[in-house]
């Protein structure tokens, strides 16, 4: 009698771990074809420096290795680069290729650290040394770079308060969340065309002058790739200078795509743990998440928020960011929340709650 003829087990589907890994082969793949053809056309290696912040007892320290074309000596593309107040569009910032995985080495205070970048070329790290409150450098070095100094931020043990803000529809018009208008802001638009939120510099400007020591954090889901636009938009605005901490598109170790209210949470916690005695003032709008991530927040740390400012979309901005998030009732968290379309109906508020 003949046997029939057996039938190959039919192929399970890849789970998600194992397909994560391909996206992790091919993602890594590509950017070394990106970083073969960078080399080509001479791109050069560059650190870029961004501010920290600290205490008297460690520094975060912030920078990214890149591999970046640099213009002809003399040229309109050098002179542009070289004069803050030219425009720029923003599609610059994303010709630039991470070097991965590539030593830095830190130095301050007297201290040097050897770290690693991580798959974006991001360097994001705490480093343990004594400084005095104020204003220090850092000197950040990776190979085949010009070393660039960061600016970090001591902040005193006997600071109470500090400002946590949004960028995108709080200190600046965007309309970010409906895609092609992400799109356009981020890749086209240059950065003298971004309109400045009415009111909001001078409300940061009055807290500044109220709270001189007080720690400035612009806390948003944008890419590092527009740290340096975002960086002249807040100088030419008049808005105080701050650690930015920003994000980056892509593949993280564990999930497809990075979340933007985990980076806000996770970095919130972060600012509660190493600050537990501080205050903050935190600053968004109503037309993302904002709302629903600082009342997590305050869940959890209502004894460390001085208030809550969000900023209300006009009816029109709300419908290209999706809508309202809605403003529900605080009234039980003991933090008060403060609405108001500009800035200078902030400033009233937070007057008559003797925080201005």
């Amino acid at each position: 009698m003949e046997m029939a003829p057996q039938q190959p087990a039919p192929r399970s589907a890849p789970s998600a771990s194992q397909a994560l890994r391909l996206a992790h082969l091919v993602s890594d793949s590509v950017n070394h074809l990106r970083l073969k053809a960078a080399r080509r056309w001479k791109f050069s290696p560059q650190t870029i420096a961004y501010q920290g912040y600290g205490s008297t007892e460690w520094v975060r320290v912030l920078a990214r290795v890149l591999l970046t074309s640099k213009p002809a000596p003399g040229s309109r593309a050098e002179q542009v680069a070289l004069n803050g107040n030219q425009n720029i569009r923003g599609w610059r910032a994303f010709t630039s290729v991470p070097i991965q995985f590539v030593e830095v080495e830190i130095e301050i205070g007297g201290v040097t650290t050897t770290v690693h970048a991580d798959r974006g070329g991001i360097v994001d790290t705490v480093i343990p040394v004594r400084l005095e409150p104020g204003w220090h450098t850092a000197t950040i070095h990776a190979e085949g770079t010009e070393p660039a100094e960061a600016r970090i931020y001591v902040i005193s043990p006997d600071t109470t308060l500090g400002i946590v803000s949004d960028i995108d529809d709080t200190i600046m018009v965007t309309a970010l969340p409906r895609p092609f208008l992400a799109l356009w802001n981020t890749f086209v638009l240059n950065e003298r065309a971004r309109m400045a939120t009415p009111g909001m510099a001078v409300l940061m400007d009055r807290l500044m002058v109220e709270y001189p020591e007080a720690p400035v954090i612009y806390l948003s889901t944008g890419p590092w790739n527009a740290a340096p636009t975002l960086a002249r938009f807040m100088t030419r605005n008049l808005y105080p200078q701050g650690t930015l901490l920003l994000t980056d598109w892509g593949l993280t170790h564990d999930r497809w795509f990075r979340s933007g209210q985990d980076h806000k949470g996770r970095n919130l916690e972060l600012l509660a743990t190493e600050f537990p005695n501080m205050r903050w003032l935190l600053f968004g709008d109503n037309g993302q998440h904002d709302e629903e991530i600082y009342s997590e927040f305050v869940r959890e740390h209502a004894s460390q928020v001085a208030a809550i400012g969000i900023r209300q979309l006009s009816a029109g901005e709300a419908v290209l960011a999706g809508g309202h998030s809605g403003s529900g009732d605080h009234s039980a968290s003991g933090v008060p929340w403060i609405y108001s379309p500009d800035g200078a109906g902030m400033v009233k508020r937070l007057q008559e709650l003797n925080l201005l």
